[in-house]
Order: C-alpha cells, then structure tokens, then sequence
C-alpha cells in the first residue's frame, strides 16, 4: 500500500503539520496546527493564526519526549507545560518524533554553546586584530560539529529502529502461518517505514553536511587566496615606502639651503652658507627641486576592483523640484454637487476643480511607471516563472500611489498628450494620448533601454451610487520582454472611493488579476481582499499564487497594495487545510522563507499639503521645454489651480470645455459633409483622429485597441509640432 509523501524532517528544517492535542475532559482531543522551529514547539488553531496568535510555545531543549503507544506521544519540559499529542497514525507520530528529537539535540547544544561563551573572556587589545576573521572560523566550526551531532543522533535512532526491525523480522521466522501472519507482517511492514524514514533523515542530514562542508571549503580557499594577493599587495607598498623613505632621506640632506621665497634676509645677506660654498639662487632652485623630483606626492595602493570607478561621468541632470504650492482650504460640499448625478457616467458630471488635483489622466497613468525599477529587474530574469513574481509586483505597486489620492485628476482633452521622458535617469521614455472622448479613453506606451516594453489603453467606466463611486478601468495592459520574447497581459481592479455623503474620504481597491505569459503559458492569480470591518486579516490584503501552463504552483505571493510584496518558493502544496467559504478544502503550500519584491518608498516631506503626491507625482506637471503644445503641462485650467488660483482655474477650465464641445460639433458637421458625394474629398476636421497612436486589432488578445504608431519623439528632436491640432 503506497502512502503519501510527507517532507522528512531535516536536521535545519522548519516542521510543520497538524496535530491532536489534548484540551480537557469535555473537548477531548482537538485539531491543532504545530509548527516546529529554532528548538521551539508551537501550535495555533489554523494556519491563518500563524501571523497573529500563538496558542503555546514549549522549548525542547530541556524538554522530554516519551511515546504512550502507536500513536500518543508526550512532551513535558517538567514544569507547568505538557503536551498530550495524537498524530493520524504511526508513521506520522515516528516522524514528528524524529524530528523533535534531532530538535531538541541541536537546542540543547546550543545553549550548552551560549553558556561556555559567556564564560569565555578576551581582550579588546586580542581580539582587534583577528577577531572578526577567528569569528567567522568558530562559526564554521561550530556549524560543522553540530552537523556532525545531528549525523550521530541520526545514527542512534537508525539503531534503534534497525534492532527493532530484526526483532520483528525474526519473531516473522518463527511464526506459524495462521491468523497472527497479516499481524506480525504489519508490524514489521510499519517497523520498515519507520527505518525508512531515519535513514532518510540520516541521509539528508549527511547531504547537508557534505554540501556545508564544500561551500566552506571553497570559500576557505578562496579567503587564503585573497590573504596571499593581499600580502603581495603589502610586501610592494612596503617596497614603495622603503624608497621614498630613502628618496626624502637624500632630499633632506641635499636641501640645506632653503628656497629664496623662504629663505632668511638676515643669514641671505651674510654671503655663503657654511659648508656649501658658493650657491646663486638659481643653483639653489634647481637643487631644491631636484631632490624632490622623483618625490611622488602620494602611495598608491591597488584596491578592490568593485571600488574602481570610470573615469567618465555623466553630464550633470537638471534638478527635479520636490515641491508644490500648498493646496489651499477651500471648503465645498461634495453632496451638494453630486446629489443630482447619481447614477451617471463621472465623466459627464461638471465638477469644479475644489475636487480636483492638478494632474490630468493621462499623468496619472504614467504613475504607473513609480517601480519600473521592477520591470528592469524581470528583464534580467533567466527563470520565467521568477519574471512573472516581478511584474505581478509590478502590478500590485501601481496602486501604491492612490491611498490617500481622493482627488480627481482633470478629465483630459481630445487630442492632449503627456510625455514623460526619463532616459537619462532610468532609461526609459513614456507618451500618453487622448484617444477618445466619450466614453474617454487613453491610450499609453513606454519603452525601456533596459530590455521591456508596456503599453495599455484604458477607458474608464463608472458609476456614483450616493454611498459611494466605483470606478472600473477597461482593456488590457501588455508588457513585453525583447530579450526573452515574453508578452504578459493583464487588467485593472475596480477601485471604490468610500464616504461620498458624509465623513473622509478613503480609497479601496478590489477584485482579481490574471496575469497571463502568453508565450509559455505561465499564470498568476492575484486578489484584491476588498476591505471589512469584521475581517482578521491585514487591510489592503493581496495575495497571489504563480503557476506555470500545467497549473503547477511555483510561487505565493503576499502582501498589500499600499506597501509591500513578497514572494515565497512553493516547495511541496497538498489539500489539507481548513475549508474555505465555498466549502472546499483550501491548498496548503510549503514554502520557503519569503524574498521581498517591492516596497513602497515613503512620501515626501509635507505630503500631505502637496495633495499627497509622491516624488514622482511632483514633478509630473513641471514645466519643460520642447514638450508638444498638447502636452499636459500647458494645460491652462491645471496650472492656474497648481498655483493656487481655483476661482480662475474653473473660469479657465468651463472655456476649454466649451471649446471642445464646439470643435466636437464641428468636426461631426464636417463628417456628415463628407458622407455627402457631393462633399466628397474633403478632409475631416483637425482633432478626429489620434495624432501618435492608431486603432488596430491587438494579435495577441485579439481587442480593438490604440498602438503607438511612432513619430513622436522625432518631431520633437526636429522641433516640428506643425501638425498638432489646438486644443488648449
């Protein structure tokens, strides 16, 4: 009969698995989740307590274990704490048994360690020259020896089992065949698993061993290298030192007669120096510097090549500015605004710029580009599923920026751009375009010199229900991998803006992301944990699992959208753990420790009177020369609220609005001409369609969608913004 496979406890390892303990009378034996790590013997009720609530911790290192029957074992540090315990069967109480054993061996020697090292004693002036060096040695050695006491308790218990296996072979040979035979061969059929499973941990605890051993033995031969180059280095600074000793030795005797800038009047105008004879002064000038001739000024020293620096720099960059002008108290009520807009499209409800922030759409989208560090990062990747950890983070990190962002950017015009171009400092260039106005819909595209592409086109659709306002971005975000080839594709959760009626503001973002590699099939599943008052779990919860095209799990990701990401190596996943809302067994995952992806950087100083902008966000609608006339920044309405001046901001922005709205009329006059015959080979007005981007049917996703046709940054390298319509 095959059983299932169950990681073997390894001498370092963290053990972990599912225990009955005993609670009282009344409960009896209860289901507990034991986690077995550092000597250290804890239990919760649910793997979900893990993060919060320990329900008893036990140190095994003066703790003793003894075995009740087949599957009853308890653990007593002698005191106040004992652990009756029930595993499922035999093999696995053997195996917990094992492992908490070699656990108990290794807590114990280390504090045996710990104690004879605080009675140790040196010397600061002893332990300045060697110490950090005979530290790491110790170390080792310690290391080393508690392999080797892990390999010698291994070895008992593989007597133990071996001598209990010969028992139970030999009771075999002198039982009749009968009824006890089935008895007699379970026993020892169990009695060899049980040897199976020691000799296993012998074996791995061998291989840990023989792998430490090779890694410091290489590491050794590499440090006695590095010590004999850096003897060499110091026997010819010596050398070097030896003769400009000797050079500033013969310099000192030369040069009796000092220089005329320094010399004395008194002893000048007395004639010749005693002993020396007559010197004119130019003698003397060039004697003085001819015993300093092959004086150098300084030693060199050969150094560590990683401190060697080109010679070369870059030319300097012009300095970001890292703020903006407060925003000022003015007092609104959103309510009264609104009150008469529910249920409509927010991109047709006239708001005022008191809700707004001094940014457009299309610079809010860059945004998305705040951790392109971690796209730079996927780049490098060898592994694709490793890739695919990166730009889920990278996912994740874009909502980073809009915790504490309650206003709303400016709704941009028809034909606005936005470009963000970062090459010099990070390496890549970015260019947004309006593409659509109704519904409104922004197209963007960003290539990187450091190997990826994104592009996107977003269109936003919402919808105020009097409580709240969701908003629910449309289409799909491709990056691409020029080295590997690798196109990932997905989309944007719903994000909720909370307390419209009454009391702050705040931000929500919820629902699922499938990030999809297209080229190997690899996948990762994120969610967006929407918030609840009644939830034990972190707000802002994301967690994510990678699996590649035969739905294996490689990865688990963890985190929240408003701070961090990290992802965990899934080792081993099996059903097991506790039922989920939807009445299924939930997959546990071993995994292990967690690498962080992301971290969120913290806002500037003052952020929270600078509408909570990042440092990116602030320099986003600074003002840069060369930029295209339908570049954000010239927006009018925008800059004058940046400033200060709401009251002209919203005089300003109803102008461009009503602008627009006549060139909308127009241009749908000009259509109709042109469906006329006899209008016929006339152009449409300017504006009707994308100046940088052009609708094509995506081949990957197969969605109409906006992709950058090219253009843009020759005619701004030429000057030539003959074609851009005027907007603004």
């Amino acid at each position: 009969m095959s059983e299932p496979k169950v990681p073997i406890p390894a001498p370092e390892d963290t053990y972990k698995g599912w225990l009955f303990k005993w609670t009282n009378y009344i409960k009896g034996y209860q289901r507990r989740w034991f986690v077995l790590s550092n000597g250290l013997l804890s239990y919760y009720r649910s793997q979900a307590e893990m993060g919060h609530t320990c329900r008893g911790t036990i140190n095994l290192a003066t703790a003793n274990i003894t075995v009740e029957d087949s599957c009853n074992f308890v653990i007593s540090n002698g005191g106040t704490q004992t652990y009756h315990l029930k595993a499922s069967s035999e093999v696995e109480r053997q195996r917990w048994i094992t492992a908490l054993e070699l656990a108990k061996a290794k807590a114990s020697r280390m504090q045996a360690e710990s104690d004879d090292s605080g009675d140790d004693s040196t010397s600061p002036a002893a332990s300045q020259g060697a110490g950090s060096r005979n530290s790491e040695v110790q170390s080792t050695l310690r290391t080393l020896n508690s392999k080797v006491e892990d390999l010698s308790t291994c070895n008992d218990l593989i007597a133990k089992h071996g001598s209990a296996l010969q028992r139970s072979l030999s009771e075999l040979e002198g039982v009749r065949l009968g009824g006890e035979t089935s008895e007699k061969i379970r026993q020892v059929t169990e009695r060899a698993t049980l040897f199976r499973i020691t000799s296993n941990a012998m074996i791995n605890a061998c291989r840990d061993f023989l792998a430490l051993a090779q890694a410091h033995s290489k590491r050794w031969q590499k440090a006695l290298q590095a010590e004999r180059e850096q003897r060499v280095r110091l026997e010819e600074t010596l050398e070097q030192l030896a003769k400009q000793h000797n050079h500033l030795e013969r310099a000192f005797r030369g040069a009796t007669v000092l220089p005329s800038s320094q010399s004395n009047p008194a002893i000048d105008s007395k004639g010749p120096v005693p002993g020396k004879g007559d010197v004119s002064d130019e003698d003397e000038e060039n004697e003085f510097f001819d015993a300093c001739e092959d004086v150098q000024e300084f030693i060199t020293v050969p150094a560590d090549p990683k401190y060697h620096r080109s010679v070369f720099t870059a030319s300097p960059l012009s300095k970001r500015r890292s703020r903006i002008p407060d925003k000022p108290n003015y007092s609104l009520n959103l309510w009264s605004i609104m009150k008469n807009c529910i249920g409509k499209e927010l991109s047709k409800i006239p708001m005022p710029v008191n809700f707004n922030e001094p940014l457009s759409m299309l610079q809010r989208l860059s945004e998305d580009l705040e951790y392109y560090e971690l796209l730079d990062r996927g780049a490098k990747c060898q592994s694709s599923l490793e890739q695919m950890c990166y730009v889920a983070a990278f996912t994740v990190s874009s909502y980073s920026t809009t915790v504490h962002r309650t206003g709303k950017p400016f709704n941009p015009l028809l034909g606005e751009t936005f470009e963000l171009d970062r090459v010099q400092e990070s390496g890549y260039r970015s260019l947004c375009e309006q593409v659509s106005h109704h519904p409104p819909a922004a197209a963007h595209h960003a290539i990187s010199e450091r190997g990826w592409t994104l592009r996107q086109e977003i269109a936003l659709a919402s919808k105020f229900r009097g409580k709240y306002l969701s908003i629910m971005p449309l289409g799909s975000i491709h990056c691409i991998f020029e080295k590997s080839n690798h196109h990932y594709t997905w989309k944007k959760v719903t994000t909720t803006v909370h307390n419209i009626i009454v009391g702050k503001l705040w931000i929500d973002q919820s629902g699922e992301i499938d990030v999809v590699n297209h080229r190997t099939g690899d996948r990762c599943h994120l969610k967006f944990a929407p918030y609840s008052y009644f939830s034990r779990d972190v707000a802002r919860k994301v967690t994510g699992v990678v699996t590649d095209k035969d739905g294996k799990a490689h990865y688990v990701l963890s985190g929240t959208w408003d701070e961090k990401m990290e992802c965990s190596r899934v080792m081993q996943s099996s059903r097991g753990g506790e039922n989920g809302a939807d009445g299924r067994q939930k997959t546990v995952y071993q995994t292990l420790k967690a690498k962080e992806l992301w971290r969120k950087t913290p806002l500037p100083e003052g952020a929270e009177n600078m509408y909570y902008f990042s440092t990116l966000a602030l320099t986003l609608n600074e003002p840069e020369e060369g930029v295209a006339p339908t570049d954000s920044r010239r927006r009018p309405d925008q800059r004058l609220m940046e400033q200060g001046r709401w009251e002209e901001a919203n005089a300003e922005k109803q102008r461009l609005e009503e602008k627009q709205r006549t060139v909308r009329r127009e241009r749908e006059r000009e259509a109709n001409r042109s469906a006329n015959p006899a209008e016929e080979g006339k152009e449409p007005a300017d504006g009707g369609k994308p100046m940088w981007f052009e609708r094509q049917v995506d081949p990957m996703t197969r969605e109409p969608t906006h992709i950058y046709r090219g253009g843009y940054w020759e005619a701004k390298e030429q000057g030539n913004w003959d074609s851009c319509p005027d907007i603004f």
